[in-house]
């Protein structure tokens, strides 16, 4: 059973959940509108151990269901020519979750996005961002932007300056920043590549636990 925010969460951003099948494909007008970044994200999965849903634009639907039919790899492979992205990539990644973030103490301050001490890579993500600052020089030593969904799921992106890693500033972030999603009536996510060893420990200590679940589908544009 899961919490009731990430059901909506995931219905809200798919299309549909859970799945009625192994590997739904459902057919989605969210994937016609501009997603957290105002870019179009055409082809988005979740897969529980139990099943996945992958939501297309539904005029891809009954192709992107065919070509399913075709197995992981094929699907995998020719997802993003098929849903029209010919030029991007696909990706499977790490799907986390949590209610119950670990009891670290804050060490973030939420700034506005346009502050001018945010680093260009946070600012995409608008509204407020988490970010550490040295307390003697002042500089950027680690932030995290919130990618936000829909009004039920929010999803967490942290970094690290190479000169400040190894000092717990990652995971203390997100679970600041997952205890504020909680507050705001969301469920927070976090998503990482299989082999981010880091990434992983990251989330971990931060209290959003690994439980077999994945992301899917065609990746971001590149900026």
């Amino acid at each position: 059973m899961i919490d009731r925010r990430l059901r909506h969460h995931l219905t809200t951003w798919l299309g549909q959940w859970p799945a009625g099948q192994p590997l739904q494909v459902v057919g989605s007008t969210r994937r016609e509108e501009p997603g957290w970044d105002g870019q179009l994200h055409p082809a988005i999965g979740v897969g529980s151990p139990e099943h996945s849903v992958l939501s297309v634009a539904p005029q891809w639907t009954t192709a992107v269901r065919e070509l399913a039919a075709l197995g992981c790899v094929r699907l995998m492979a020719d997802l993003a020519a098929t849903v029209g992205f010919p030029e991007r990539d696909t990706y499977q990644a790490v799907f986390r979750w949590t209610i119950r973030p670990a009891e670290l103490p804050d060490i973030g301050v939420w700034l506005p996005a346009e502050h001018p001490t945010v680093p260009p890579w946070l600012r995409v993500f608008g509204g407020e961002v988490l970010v550490v600052s040295d307390p003697d020089t002042g500089a950027y030593l680690a932030g995290l932007g919130v990618k936000r969904h829909d009004p039920h799921g929010h999803e967490l992106s942290v970094g690290t300056a190479p000169a400040a890693r190894g000092k717990g500033l990652a995971r203390r972030l997100v679970a600041q920043a997952a205890r504020r999603v909680l507050d705001d009536g969301a469920v927070p996510t976090y998503l990482h590549s299989t082999a981010n060893a880091a990434s992983a420990r990251v989330a971990e200590a931060a209290g959003l636990p690994d439980r077999g679940w994945i992301s899917f589908g065609v990746a971001e544009p590149s900026r």
